[in-house]
């Protein structure tokens, strides 16, 4: 069964996550670290849980879910999978990111971009791949079928969804993606979000004012 580690990062106070099993394998998803202090916390934690980063992942490519791409490369050697259709999100960072005040480092390319289906595996655990575009133009999702985890980024939140007027966004489409896609995953599914605290599928069904 999987474990989650969580760290909320940098100005936007992003979730990056570390999915880890019993095989001591890892994954690193949307890593958001902005300063070293954060860089460290979570250095920590894998040293500290004896962890071996064998994927780097990213849900999309919004500056807030890529700070730390190049920073987890440069550690570990391991460059991140995404979706082709998120390069324009990342392509964009450089231009806007001076005026955030942020100091965005060049995030590596990926070697293997990530397909709408399909899977992607590290130790015992298989994340199935949900394309669920609205909030970003390729947004994926990656569901752990076997501990019922979810880790979403920003598609669904607990009580909201994602916002759709950044480049790349549509509303129509993203309602559609979580009821088409997520909505159907079991009730006590939890749902680890790019923002804010984790929540459920079945919580989300009866209480989100954002769907029907």
């Amino acid at each position: 069964m999987a474990n989650v580690q969580s760290f909320v990062n940098n100005p936007y106070q992003e979730n990056t996550y570390i999915v880890y099993d019993e095989t001591g394998e890892c994954a690193i998803i949307d890593p958001g670290m902005d300063t070293a202090s954060e860089q460290n916390v979570v250095v920590d934690f894998i040293r500290k849980n004896n962890l071996k980063p064998v994927l780097l992942l990213n849900t999309h490519c919004h500056i807030d879910h890529v700070l730390g791409n190049k920073f987890i490369f440069d550690q570990y050697g391991l460059k991140p999978q995404f979706h082709e259709g998120e390069l324009p999100v990342l392509d964009a960072i450089p231009a806007y990111a001076p005026a955030m005040g942020i100091r965005y480092e060049l995030s590596p390319l990926p070697d293997n971009y990530l397909p709408e289906t399909g899977t992607v595996t590290f130790g015992n655990t298989r994340l199935h791949l949900i394309f669920a575009p609205g909030h970003s133009p390729a947004h994926l999702c990656f569901y752990d079928k076997e501990s019922n985890i979810l880790m979403g980024g920003d598609v669904l939140f607990r009580g909201s969804i994602g916002r759709s007027d950044l480049p790349g966004g549509n509303f129509t489409q993203l309602i559609d993606n979580i009821e088409q896609k997520l909505l159907i995953l079991p009730d006590d599914c939890v749902v680890y979000p790019g923002h804010g605290p984790d929540t459920t599928i079945g919580y989300e069904k009866m209480t989100n004012p954002f769907l029907n």
